[in-house]
């Protein structure tokens, strides 16, 4: 009897082994499997954003009712706006109005600089500042200077900042969205409105024309304007420094004399934004404005094709032959 129990042990336990080692090869092979296909969907994406970034690297045109070759953006809006004499030299359903995400935060910086802040003076970040702000190097109860505040909202469009400038100015914050949708209607902003002063929702509407407009407008005042045009900064919060960079690749990569600019994405909005550029040669300035893009790099690779074409183009509009404004696009 004695035997039979243990040869029924040894079998129990025989049988628990088995079965241990089968569940660890069935989760080995789950593991196995999930990896193979979270490598693969990795590799698709990547093929994906490959394909894409080469498409955005190639302008496409189409002919227009003349007969001329003119651009045809993969964006929902676009303009080539003349900053000197307020013609619109190109456009693309420019009047359309459209969620333009946190290219919002250009009239947030300009209600704020009315009353001529001092920009050394610090401030204290709050929980209201901070709380549900997506993309902000800031936490509450740091203490920066209202000027790293105005740096953090136009480089690094830090929706935090942008919400601390509106609540620490004069207005207080809901009566500064007030006057952001004033100053609008005395810019004649007609197709422009105002729910917040970070651009995080998507009730924050305007028109190609209308940023083409505001970002000439932004770009005569220099407090503003020379911030855009940075591509680094640091803030030093007690003992935390924070760097930053531009999330406007035209600064960064420095191939576009960008004199003003500020991007913008929400899901709502698609990818945004507005720049003023020199012409090359010392050419004249124009507004170009991109809402709507399919992708990051699409926004900016747009809007070198606009400025490009425009340069090709401007001997008939202007009277001066110019150069291309950047180097013909590449894959890398």
């Amino acid at each position: 009897m004695a035997a039979a129990q243990s040869n029924t042990a040894t079998r129990t336990a025989s049988k628990k082994t088995t079965t241990k080692q089968a569940v660890t090869r069935k989760a080995t092979t789950s593991r196995t499997s999930t990896a193979r296909k979270s490598t693969s969907l990795s590799r698709s994406r990547a093929a994906a954003s490959a394909r894409a970034l080469r498409e955005a690297q190639e302008p496409r045109f189409r002919l227009d009712e003349s007969g001329a070759r003119v651009p045809d953006v993969r964006a929902e809006a676009a303009i080539i706006y003349d900053s000197e004499t307020g013609q619109v030299l190109w456009e693309s359903n420019s009047q359309n109005q459209r969620s333009i995400a946190s290219i919002t935060k250009v009239m947030t910086a300009v209600v704020f600089m009315e009353d001529s802040p001092d920009l050394s003076e610090e401030v204290v970040i709050q929980p209201v500042d901070v709380r549900a702000a997506s993309t902000t190097y800031i936490r509450a109860g740091y203490r920066v200077t209202k000027g790293d505040l105005l740096h953090l909202t136009l480089i690094a469009s830090d929706n935090a900042a942008a919400r601390a400038l509106a609540r620490i100015s004069s207005h207080g914050s809901e009566a500064f969205i007030a006057r952001m949708n004033s100053k609008a209607e005395e810019l004649g902003l007609t197709s422009t409105s105002y729910a917040d002063s970070s651009g995080l929702l998507w009730a924050n509407v305007s028109s190609a024309y209308d940023m083409a407009k505001l970002i000439t407008y932004v770009s005569h005042d220099e407090r503003i304007a020379s911030i855009m045009r940075t591509q680094t900064y640091t803030v030093t919060a007690g003992r935390r420094v924070i760097n930053i960079h531009s999330t406007n690749q035209l600064v960064m990569k420095g191939d576009v004399d960008v004199q003003a600019g500020k991007t913008g994405f929400i899901t709502k909005a698609g990818y945004c934004l507005a720049t003023l550029l020199r012409l090359p040669q010392g050419g004249p300035q124009v507004a170009v404005v991109v809402l709507g893009a399919k992708s990051n790099a699409g926004r900016f690779w747009e809007t070198r094709h606009l400025l490009n074409w425009f340069a090709s183009k401007a001997e008939d509009v202007l009277g001066a032959p110019l150069e291309a404004a950047t180097e013909t696009p590449t894959a890398h």
